[in-house]
C-alpha cells in the first residue's frame, strides 16, 4: 500500500501525544490513424508565472564556476502579490561571491522601480540552531520589491561566483523545471565549459538543443524550452521522483557515477583513520564486549546519540569531513562528520566499514548523466555484517534504516563500481498488536485497558515520541489525551523503557472516561486511546481519498496490524447490530475479522495483513491494493449498534 497512508496515521497519533503531554512504466500503443487522441486537461491558471528564466555557467579549467540567473515573475492575481514581493537567494558564503545585477520592479504601465539597497537582507547561519559557521557557512539573501501590484513583474538577475570547485577539475549540474502544468514564457540555459573537459549533456523533457559547439578552445551548449499553454499533469504521487521525466538538463564532467565515489573517498578516507583520542574512546565504549556485532552496535549507538547534527551534508565547500577532534569537542557534526567518526572508530575496534553516498530525498533511481547532487547523503556500510548504518539518524535502532534511504542506489567507496542498493523493507516487519478491554456504563462512562505492541517503524516512531515522555506527565497523559477531545478521563499510563534504540515498543494505559458513549447509540470499532499502526492505516481510512486517487509509481510498505475487543455493555442495554464477519485475500494481503456476541459481551478481532515490501511499488501494483482496501473499508466502518 502506498506508506503516505500509513504514515499519515502515525504522525496524528504521535501529534495527539505530544498535545497531551504539552510537547514500472507503460508504453502507450499510438492511436490508430483515424482515432483522434484525447486532448489534455488546460491546468488550472496560476496566480503568478515565470515569463522569463535565464541560466548561464561559466565553467573554469579547474572546476570552478560563475552562475548568472535571471527570472522575471509575472503577478496575476491579488493572492499572489505578497510572495511575488520576496525572492531569496542561497549560497555559500566563504566560497561564493553574489553580485545582485538587477533586481526591479516593471510595472504594468513600464515604469521601473529599482529595489533599494535597504530592502536588501543577508541572513547567515551564525547562531541559527545547529551551529554557528564552522557547520554551515550557509548564507541567504532576501530581496523585497517596492510597490508590487497585479499586473507587475518583478526582475531578479544575479551573479554566483565560486571561487573554488566542490571536486578539483570537474563540475556537475542538474536542474528541473516542474510539470506540463507550470507556465514558462522563455527558458534559455547556456553552459561555456572548456573543451578539454570531457563532459556529458543532456536536455529532457522537452528542452530543445538550441547550440552544442566548440569555439575558440570552450564548449558552447544551450537550451531552450517554452511551456505557455500549460495542461493538467495527471501525477499527483510525487513520492517517487523521477527528474529526466520533467524538463531540464544534465551536465557532468564525471564519466560516471564511481567517479564520484572516488572523488569523495579522496576527500573523506584520510580523515577516518582512527586519532589515539578516538582509540581511547572506542575503548571505552565497546568496554566488555569482544562479538564485533555488539561492539559495531554499542559504537554506532555512541555517535548516534551523543553526535549531534549540524551543516551541511554534501554541498559546494561541504564534502570534506572534519577533523575528528573538532566533531569529538563540539558534539556535533553534519552526515559526513558522522559516517567519518563512526568509520574511525569500528577501525579502532578492528571491524571494517566504509562510507556510501545515497540521495535522502525521493530519487530511487540515478539519473543518467552522473551529477553529485543526486546523492545528498553519507552514510556507513559494514562488510563483515553486510550491513548499512545511518548514525546522522536519530532514533533508529542498529541493524535499521531510516525510510528515506531504503531499497537506493548507493555509491560505496571502497567498490565504487558496484552497483549496490540498500535493503529495502522485510514484508510484514511492521507490527502492532492491540488488545482492549472496556466495560460500558449505564451512563455511558467507559472503564478499561488497552495494551499495545510494536515492531518495526511504528514502534520507533513511538519511542522517539515518548522517548522524553518524564514520570510525573505519565501521570496525566490519559487525562490530556482524553481531554484533547473534549471528554474528561483519568487513568495511568505505563511503557517499556523508551530510550534505547530498539524496533519494539508496549505500552499499556488504563483509563475511565466520563459519558464517552452516547445513550443509546451507535459505535465503530476502533482505537480508543492512540496507536501508531491501527487496522485502518493499511487501508487507507485515515485518508482514503489520497489513497483512491493516486497515480504513477509510488513509495510503499506494508505490515500487519492486529487488533482485539473485549466490549462489556451494561445489563440496561441491548446489542442490536454487530459488524458482520469477513475473510479477504488479494495476493499478498489478507483481512481477517471476527465477532462474537455473548449475552452482555461482544469479542471482536480483526487482523490486515499487507506484505508489500517497498519501498516502491508500480501503479499497477497500488490500483490492486486499493481494490482489496475498499472492500474492507464498509467492514471497519459497520457501527455496534444497541439500545435502553
Amino acid at each position: 500500500m502506498p506508506t503516505i497512508v500509513l504514515r499519515l496515521s502515525a504522525a496524528i497519533a504521535l501529534s495527539l501525544l505530544a498535545a497531551a503531554v504539552g510537547a514500472q512504466t507503460t508504453q502507450n500503443p499510438e492511436p490508430a490513424a483515424s482515432a483522434q487522441a484525447p486532448k489534455a486537461k488546460a491546468a488550472e491558471a496560476e496566480p503568478m508565472r515565470i515569463e522569463r528564466l535565464h541560466v548561464d555557467y561559466r565553467v573554469e579549467p579547474n572546476g570552478a564556476y560563475a552562475e548568472r540567473r535571471e527570472m522575471a515573475v509575472k503577478v496575476l492575481e491579488e493572492r499572489a502579490v505578497e510572495s511575488a514581493k520576496h525572492r531569496s537567494i542561497g549560497y555559500s558564503a566563504s566560497l561564493q561571491r553574489l553580485d545582485v545585477i538587477a533586481a526591479y520592479t516593471q510595472k504594468a504601465d513600464g515604469r521601473r522601480v529599482d529595489v533599494p539597497k535597504s530592502n536588501y537582507q543577508v541572513e547567515t547561519n551564525e547562531g541559527r540552531a545547529g551551529g554557528g559557521p564552522a557547520f554551515s557557512d550557509q548564507a541567504t539573501t532576501s530581496v523585497v520589491f517596492p510597490d508590487v501590484a497585479v499586473g507587475d513583474t518583478v526582475v531578479l538577475d544575479y551573479r554566483l561566483t565560486a571561487t573554488q570547485p566542490m571536486f578539483d577539475g570537474h563540475f556537475s549540474e542538474i536542474e528541473s523545471f516542474g510539470g506540463s502544468e507550470r507556465y514558462y514564457g522563455d527558458v534559455r540555459v547556456r553552459i561555456d565549459a572548456p573543451a578539454a573537459m570531457t563532459a556529458q549533456a543532456r536536455g529532457f523533457g522537452g528542452l530543445k538543443t538550441v547550440r552544442d559547439e566548440v569555439a575558440g578552445g570552450r564548449r558552447l551548449i544551450e537550451w531552450s524550452y517554452q511551456n505557455r499553454e500549460p495542461v493538467e499533469d495527471e501525477t499527483n504521487d510525487y513520492s517517487v521522483y523521477q527528474v529526466e521525466r520533467f524538463p531540464g538538463f544534465a551536465f557532468s564532467t564525471f564519466p560516471g557515477y564511481a567517479d564520484i565515489a572516488r572523488a569523495y573517498a579522496a576527500r573523506a578516507l584520510p580523515k577516518a583513520e582512527p586519532s589515539a583520542r578516538v582509540r581511547k574512546l572506542a575503548d571505552e565504549i565497546a568496554a566488555g564486549k569482544t562479538a564485533p556485532r555488539e561492539v559495531a552496535q554499542a559504537l554506532y549507538e555512541w555517535v548516534s546519540t551523543q553526535i549531534n547534527y549540524g551543516g551541511n551534508c554534501i554541498g559546494l565547500g561541504a564534502v570534506v569531513p572534519r577533523d575528528q577532534a573538532f566533531v569529538l569537542d563540539n558534539r556535533l557534526g553534519d552526515c559526513k562528520d558522522h559516517a567519518t567518526l563512526l568509520q574511525a572508530l569500528l577501525s579502532a575496534k578492528g571491524i571494517e566499514s566504509t562510507q556510501a553516498l545515497i540521495n535522502a530525498g525521493n530519487v530511487y533511481s540515478l539519473p543518467s548523466v552522473p551529477v553529485v547532487a543526486s546523492v545528498n547523503h553519507v552514510l556507513n556500510y559494514l562488510p563483515g555484517l553486510d550491513l548499512y548504518v545511518d548514525a546522522t539518524a536519530k532514533g533508529i535502532p542498529f541493524g535499521e534504516l531510516p525510510a528515506v534511504v531504503a531499497g537506493k542506489p548507493v555509491l560505496r567507496i571502497d567498490r565504487p563500481e558496484l552497483a549496490a542498493r540498500t535493503p529495502g523493507f522485510a514484508p510484514l516487519r511492521n507490527r502492532q498488536r492491540m488488545v482492549s478491554r472496556l466495560v460500558i456504563l449505564e451512563d455511558g462512562s467507559v472503564k478499561g485497558q488497552v495494551e499495545v505492541e510494536l515492531a518495526g517503524l511504528p514502534a520507533i516512531s513511538s519511542r522517539a515520541g515518548l522517548r522524553e515522555l518524564s514520570a510525573e506527565d505519565a501521570k496525566g497523559l490519559v487525562k490530556k489525551m482524553f481531554q484533547s477531545s473534549g471528554l474528561t478521563a483519568e487513568g495511568s499510563f505505563t511503557q517499556d523503557d523508551p530510550k534505547p534504540l530498539r524496533a519494539e515498543h508496549r505500552y499499556r494505559a488504563e483509563f475511565e472516561v466520563k459519558e464517552a458513549m452516547p445513550m443509546p447509540g451507535a459505535f465503530p470499532l476502533g482505537p480508543l486511546f492512540f496507536n501508531p499502526m491501527p487496522v485502518s492505516a493499511l487501508t487507507g481510512s485515515a485518508g482514503a481519498d489520497a489513497l483512491d486517487t493516486l497515480t504513477g509509481d509510488g513509495t510503499c510498505g506494508g505490515g500487519r496490524s492486529e487488533e482485539i475487543y473485549r466490549i462489556e455493555f451494561p445489563k440496561t442495554v441491548k446489542v442490536i447490530a454487530v459488524p458482520p464477519d469477513l475473510s479477504l485475500r488479494s495476493g499478498d494481503s489478507s483481512y481477517v475479522a471476527r465477532y462474537k456476541l455473548d449475552g452482555q459481551v461482544l469479542e471482536a478481532s480483526r487482523v490486515i495483513e499487507d506484505a508489500t515490501a517497498g519501498p516502491v511499488c508500480s501503479n499497477e501494483y497500488n490500483r490492486t491494493y486499493r481494490d482489496f482496501a475498499r472492500k474492507v473499508r464498509p467492514n471497519l466502518k459497520a457501527q455496534v449498534v444497541y439500545q435502553q
